[in-house]
């Protein structure tokens, strides 16, 4: 008679994560705040407070991807060290967990504990291990006004074991006595420089190649935010080495995966338009049929296209606004005709049409 001895299955080793499938994003998050990329003042008052560990309640508020949760999680990290992290330390996203009950229940029960002692450190580092514990709620002004109300109470009566840090887009959003319990700390979207080191530094690390153009289009279409850059640069790198031989990265690569209208096709519009180039007759007047049926064609072929005429309008307004010919008049009746068009794209109106006339309307002013 045989007999089989079974086995259970080993378990997987937890929060194992293989580098070459982790997003760059979190791959390269500051371990410390000195890697914060251009938040200097930020910067320097959070690093007195590693030396003090007298750390107020913080409000961290700006535009996203400037490095507002990443700066709060190396400092936890500074103070108090891998090994206590995980009790000392409480991350929330408000957008998820934003109700009165989140904060009556969850964060409540995390507040009123008393830290427990210093745990030894595995790595011989020396952490500061305030007698404190570090609740972070992240987008912060998504919280309904009950839930803040419910919020500022908790901060005061265990303001001696637990401090608060609240990270958020929009200060504004924030009710006055909460906000007014908090250090604030703004920070601001990052510099075309900052950006541009922190990328060559993630490509360089990533041994890829990717030219100057490439780090300007990244730039340009992220508006400062590192994170979303960071992403695209991802994105695109993916993209070069799904052929064989890898690909080089391009500008047109970057625009495609961000979801923007390529600078040829916004250019060939407007000079549809007339804004590149004359659509005068010789004796000074304009054929506005002739005009009409090259527009009307020239928007079809964008909506064939299938950009989104909310980023096409978008991309317009600054080349026409940018443009160093055009009149402050004829710049003033093109963004008039491009706000009508923007408010009734949000109502939901129909993209080729309000396309249409925009173009007509920028045409009208450009030629008159």
């Amino acid at each position: 008679m045989a007999f089989f001895q079974l086995h259970a299955p080993k378990e997987p080793a937890k929060h194992t994560i293989d580098p070459a499938l982790q997003p760059w994003v979190e791959k390269y998050r500051p371990k410390t705040i000195d890697d914060v990329s251009a938040q200097e003042h930020t910067v320097a008052v959070l690093r007195r407070t590693l030396t003090s560990t007298n750390l107020p309640h913080m409000l961290f508020y700006g535009p996203p991807g400037t490095g507002k949760t990443s700066t709060i999680l190396a400092l936890a990290r500074q103070l108090f060290g891998p090994d206590n992290f995980r009790s000392r330390v409480l991350e929330l996203n408000a957008s998820d967990e934003r109700g009165i009950s989140i904060v009556r229940e969850k964060i409540k029960d995390f507040a009123r504990q008393t830290p427990r002692a210093q745990a030894a450190s595995s790595d011989d580092k020396t952490y500061p291990c305030p007698p404190y514990k570090i609740i972070i709620l992240d987008e912060a002004d998504s919280m309904t006004q009950d839930a803040q109300a419910a919020l500022r109470r908790i901060m005061e009566n265990y303001v001696r074991i637990t401090r608060f840090c609240l990270v958020c887009n929009y200060v504004t959003r924030i009710i006055e006595p909460l906000a007014s319990r908090c250090s604030k700390f703004r920070f601001k979207p990052l510099d075309n420089a900052s950006t541009s080191a922190r990328l060559a530094a993630i490509a360089s690390a990533e041994n890829i190649h990717i030219p100057d153009s490439v780090i300007d289009t990244l730039i340009n279409t992220s508006h400062g935010d590192l994170r979303r850059s960071i992403t695209y640069l991802q994105s695109a790198s993916r993209l070069a080495n799904s052929t064989d031989p890898p690909a080089p990265i391009t500008s047109a690569d970057i625009q495609e995966i961000a979801g923007v209208v390529p600078d040829e096709a916004v250019q060939n519009f407007a000079a549809a338009l007339g804004i590149e180039g004359d659509t005068m007759d010789v004796d000074g007047t304009t054929d506005r049929r002739k005009g009409f049926d090259q527009i009307q064609r020239k928007v079809k072929e964008i909506v064939r296209e299938g950009y989104s005429a909310a980023q096409l309008l978008t991309q317009l307004h600054d080349l026409i606004i940018e443009h160093p010919t055009l009149t402050a008049r004829q710049k003033a009746q093109s963004a008039l005709a491009l706000a009508e068009a923007d408010k009734a794209l949000c109502d939901g109106a129909d993209e080729e049409l309000q396309i249409l006339e925009v173009a007509l309307l920028v045409n009208k002013a450009v030629t008159s």
